[in-house]
């Protein structure tokens, strides 16, 4: 097996919010196969595995059991239809969606947000589940939002951020990290900060995305990564963690998070900010902060 880039399979591992993941394999017969899940968890780094639970009366339990191995497409917030063909009893659910062989072999889908291929490590029975635990033999992330699902409903990175513009002033950030770095812009005082704008009318996601465009870089809005209340300037400030790649920005420097580093950033809340980001990047955990800009709590992703 070719070895992984270990800090990438982290990063991916850790950028994503559990969510909405259509699990993909093959029956005895060849034909692909394919479930939506939201119970994939990360397991190890070294060697680098994953798992997904499968109920035992799943139609798909005897063909799953049995595989070489699966895939686990996490899909992005775009693809709600892609989630609803695969729970539902569709007679081909492949049907209606773009997917190819991954490097392992097992189905991918097009358009996800990452997807991970897998060789199946072992098999565990859990009361009235089974646990698929597959070692990655390959990934692939994007920067495009995920896919959530809560209480019956879906839930996306933008639509959460609208729901917490309404009826007051909205400043939106891009927090744009790339290999430990993230990219900081001149705040007109000689000191560092990060992109931000005030939302007006088109929407929180559209403003983030204005503000990537700004800096030239191959980036999309990501998950919401701080949430908090500005007391003094009466505000609330939400920040979008980004993935970017590879390339010169037009405007900003990327700068290492370490504390000499971030000495220049000027605003007290998004250097705290930063300095939780290098922590949770170092162990690939990430969470989400409520507050104002003194106090607050981070929730760990659920």
């Amino acid at each position: 097996m070719t070895p992984l880039d270990t800090r990438a399979l982290r990063n991916a591992f850790g950028s994503f919010m559990t969510g909405v993941t259509v699990v993909t394999s093959y029956d005895k017969d060849g034909q692909p196969i394919g479930f939506t899940a939201n119970s994939f968890t990360s397991v190890s780094l070294d060697p680098p595995m994953v798992l997904v639970c499968l109920a035992n009366t799943s139609q798909n339990y005897d063909a799953l059991v049995s595989a070489d191995g699966f895939a686990v497409n996490i899909l992005a917030e775009t693809q709600t239809d892609v989630s609803n063909t695969f729970a539902r009893p569709v007679e081909d659910r492949f049907a209606t969606v773009n997917w190819q062989k991954g490097p392992e072999g097992s189905p991918v889908i097009a358009g996800v947000s990452a997807w991970f291929d897998c060789t199946m490590h072992k098999t565990v029975e859990a009361g009235d589940h089974v646990i698929l635990i597959g070692r990655v033999a390959a990934f692939e992330d994007t920067t495009k939002p995920g896919l959530g699902y809560v209480r019956g409903a879906y839930v996306t990175p933008s639509m959460t951020a609208d729901a917490l513009a309404q009826n007051c002033d909205l400043v939106v950030s891009a927090l744009i990290e790339r290999d430990g770095e993230v990219l900081l812009v001149d705040d007109s005082s000689g000191c560092l900060a990060l992109p931000e704008t005030t939302v007006i009318d088109e929407g929180t996601t559209a403003a983030v995305q204005k503000l990537i465009d700004a800096t030239g870089l191959n980036a999309q809005p990501g998950f919401i990564y701080s949430v908090f209340e500005d007391v003094i300037r009466k505000r609330q400030h939400i920040s979008f963690l980004c993935k970017a790649g590879a390339g010169m920005p037009k405007k900003g420097v990327f700068v290492p998070l370490t504390s000499a580093a971030l000495d220049d950033v000027s605003d007290p809340a998004i250097l705290t900010m930063l300095e939780r980001l290098a922590q949770e990047a170092a162990i690939g955990s990430f969470g989400i902060y409520y507050g104002t800009q003194n106090s607050g709590e981070v929730r760990p992703f659920a």
